[in-house]
């Protein structure tokens, strides 16, 4: 089983959202089991919960995991593919987020649509590496970081700026004929508590907007005490 894996077809999308299939999802990430097993713990029928079954296995996101026999029936048991499912932006490919439709490194729904932007593209990368049966090359950092003032927050971003704009003027091989591009996302944002609420904010917005890496540094547009639209 994956720890995660992602959704990119729009209806293995939509049957991955209804309420009682998610639920059966959720049972099969805990362990696998028959639709005997899972009619008592969701409420429904067997033949119920087997209708449910194979509209998820016709969209992978179940599979045979094996069989027992109890009593005279062989009893199919069941198991989610992933631990956890991402729903891709490219699931609604007609209305899905552009990042690069606007640029405003300010604002919130800009990091937003990156952030979506992230999620397609690597979830593309996972599943074509999956299917040619080879590693996929990415890295992350994740980290969390506590700023005494607005002011130290602005002068984060622009050192945070400054250096890693550094390491793409050093690193960037544009005429490079076997190179390969790749995508650098850098953001910052308050941090979310365990109750699903944003962390309380006592610094007023202040700073103001910073060149993406490789971009020369410009006039800001607007300032961070600008309310996002």
């Amino acid at each position: 089983m994956l720890d995660v894996t992602v959704i990119e077809d729009p209806e293995a999308a939509a049957v991955s959202l209804d309420p009682i299939r998610a639920r059966l999802l959720a049972e099969l990430a805990a362990a696998p089991a028959s639709a005997a097993m899972l009619a008592g713990r969701v409420g429904l029928p067997r033949q119920k919960v087997n209708y449910h079954l194979k509209a998820l296995e016709r969209h992978g996101l179940v599979e045979l995991a094996g069989e027992r026999r109890k009593g005279n029936v062989n009893e199919r048991l069941m198991r989610a593919t992933a631990a956890s499912y991402v729903i891709s932006p490219a699931a609604l490919p007609a209305v899905q987020p552009d990042p690069d439709r606007f640029r405003d490194q300010l604002s919130a729904r800009w990091l937003l649509a990156v952030g979506a932007r992230l999620v397609r593209d690597v979830g593309t990368l996972i599943n074509g590496a999956a299917r040619a049966r080879r590693r996929l090359a990415t890295y992350a950092l994740d980290g969390e970081v506590r700023f005494a003032s607005a002011a130290d927050r602005a002068a984060f971003v622009q050192e945070l700026t400054a250096g890693v704009s550094a390491l793409v003027r050093k690193y960037d091989s544009p005429g490079a004929d076997d190179g390969r591009d790749h995508r650098i996302v850098v953001a910052l944002h308050p941090t979310v508590k365990a109750d699903g609420h944003p962390a309380a904010d006592p610094l007023p917005a202040a700073g103001t907007s910073s060149p993406a890496p490789g971009e020369r540094p410009g006039t800001p547009d607007r300032t961070a005490s600008e309310p996002d639209q």
